[in-house]
């Protein structure tokens, strides 16, 4: 199997981790929102990064003095960025579910998560054909998941005729889309801390674990608004009694979501080495696109379309088709340029 084949491979992998990591927080009812995700932020933004990078990459430290305080400070300032675009994120999938979140926000991502790396990264093929597949797919994405929007909002329609409209219904697609623009940082920060990989190479990292010198600084930063908002809602709402009564088990949930969040980081990043040069340009919208399908069979499969109608669901159907033509096209430019 060659790399671009076992690129692809793990990008699905990733994907379906990533697209359930949130799973666990339907059966963690005992505590509000803002204890799920406080839990989840310390599990996978500060404990499991630290452990896997401390464990992985030899001669951190020195890494880090060797690129410069520059590189890494933007790794840091993505790294925020993209925590503020993650409490969106949670509180647009309690708001307007699984489906229509992951659909907003990784459709948005992906256009501006791919574009500006290409134009920073490959400037002078955005005229090729290469550059021409690369933008057609792209935009086959965002019509895609607004495909999957549109049934979205009908679905929400449906479900609630009789009842008026939930109040909370527009806040939530705003949220979502707010953090399809910040969720982009993440491939800002994989592609403007490539000299830290690079660094930690020739330090004597393996070159799957060197990429974890990236994550580590990245996903540490945005822990902070998490943990942040987190703690000013417990405080606001008086949740932090909640705790006890979720016992061990919600702590588990809480592990469970980390694991699948950052494993799927993990395997992201993997991915981008394994497609070559033009890894975190074509990885992006692959990986965003296979997420959505991936989020929307979940919808479904968890009762989310239950009583929505058969109108919402063929729309909802023809978005996720329109994915994988997408998926088809985006992998097999992949293929042409490995």
């Amino acid at each position: 199997m060659n790399g671009t084949a076992a690129g692809l491979m793990v990008l699905v992998m990733a994907s379906v981790m990533n697209a359930s990591f949130t799973l666990p927080m339907k059966y963690a009812r005992r505590w509000a929102w803002e204890n799920t995700w406080l839990a989840w932020s310390i599990l996978a933004l500060l404990a499991v990064p630290a452990a896997v990078t401390l464990a992985t990459v030899p001669h951190l430290g020195d890494v880090y003095r060797s690129t410069g305080a520059h590189i890494v400070s933007e790794v840091i300032g993505f790294g925020a960025a993209w925590g503020v675009s993650q409490v969106f994120f949670g509180l647009a999938v309690e708001s307007i579910g699984i489906a229509l979140t992951f659909s907003l926000v990784l459709g948005t991502s992906a256009a501006v998560g791919t574009l500006i790396p290409l134009l920073r990264l490959h400037p002078e093929r955005l005229y090729t054909s290469a550059g021409h597949e690369v933008v057609a797919g792209v935009m086959m994405v965002l019509l895609g998941v607004f495909i999957c929007a549109f049934a979205g909002s009908r679905r929400q329609k449906a479900l609630h005729v009789g009842a008026g409209p939930r109040k909370n219904t527009t806040m939530g697609l705003a949220l979502a889309i707010l953090s399809g623009l910040g969720a982009a940082s993440v491939n800002f920060g994989l592609t403007f801390g490539a000299p830290l990989v690079q660094s930690a190479r020739q330090l004597g990292a393996n070159p799957v674990n060197a990429i974890n010198t990236v994550w580590m600084p990245l996903v540490m930063a945005g822990a902070v608004p998490n943990l942040c908002y987190c703690l000013w809602l417990m405080r606001k709402n008086h949740t932090f009694g909640k705790f006890p009564a979720g016992g061990a088990s919600h702590w588990v949930l809480a592990f469970i979501m980390a694991v699948c969040w950052f494993g799927s980081t993990l395997l992201y990043g993997f991915s981008t080495v394994q497609l070559g040069a033009w890894g975190p340009i074509l990885g992006w919208p692959l990986f965003m696109s296979l997420i959505v399908i991936t989020a929307s069979l979940l919808g479904m499969f968890t009762g989310e379309w239950k009583n929505s109608g058969t109108a919402p669901l063929r729309i909802q159907w023809a978005g996720v088709a329109m994915l994988v033509l997408a998926v088809f096209i985006l992998a097999g430019t992949t293929r042409s340029l490995s």
